[in-house]
């Protein structure tokens, strides 16, 4: 938890890949570890080797990504089934906390999609991931994730390439999730920019590769 002038507070959550930027964001203060693989793809599922490695020598929280393939997010139910596979095998090594985002080809959030997932994670909490970014009509898609069981968390960047870009979408996005969807601030939030960030956000949570 980082103190900001001693007035407010906001969770570092560190987006890695491998166990030693895992134990690096640990040791240099990050809050809460991403775990994904091929994040030169925007992120994709990691290993259950992985995973149960940083479960066992890490002490903060792990979310693990959900995401089968590179590409859309736009998934076939053969998709779905392999995440829902997925999630049960992580699910029995300990994790619940996880990470999925699902469009449909009109670029709104896949309803149907989403809700078999939340099926499979039982009472484990989702982060719908940045693919809401690509979303045309962000307000909807806000009032449909607030309804949605399990969807705890909103990863964006405001529609923009940059946090900090998006700033004004993410104070509208915070407003309006009324503490129903906790908006994680992302896009190059870096250990150096997240202060400034945070001072016109105030935002509770921030995500980013770099952020610690």
């Amino acid at each position: 938890m980082v103190l900001n002038d001693g007035k407010a507070s906001f969770l570092k959550e560190a987006c890695v890949e491998t166990f030693a930027e895992a134990k690096s964001a640990q040791n240099n203060g990050a809050d809460v570890i991403e775990l994904c693989s091929n994040l030169h793809l925007d992120g994709l599922t990691p290993s259950l080797e992985l995973t149960q490695k940083c479960l066992s020598e890490l002490d903060i929280p792990i979310k693990v990504m959900i995401r089968s393939r590179g590409g859309n997010f736009v998934y076939s139910s053969e998709d779905l089934a392999i995440m829902q596979e997925q999630i049960l095998e992580f699910k029995n090594i300990g994790i619940n906390q996880f990470v999925f985002g699902a469009l449909s080809s009109e670029n709104t959030i896949d309803i149907e999609a989403l809700e078999r997932i939340s099926e499979s994670v039982q009472d484990s909490t989702i982060t719908f991931h940045k693919a809401f970014d690509e979303i045309a009509d962000f307000t909807i898609a806000i009032e449909v994730l607030k309804d949605l069981k399990n969807f705890t968390h909103l990863l964006t960047s405001g529609g923009e390439s940059t946090a900090l870009a998006g700033v004004n979408n993410l104070k509208n996005f915070i407003r309006q999730s009324n503490n129903q969807l906790t908006v994680i601030p992302a896009g190059k939030v870096t250990a150096e920019n997240v202060i400034s960030l945070h001072n016109q956000l105030q935002a509770t949570h921030y995500h980013g590769r770099r952020i610690v």
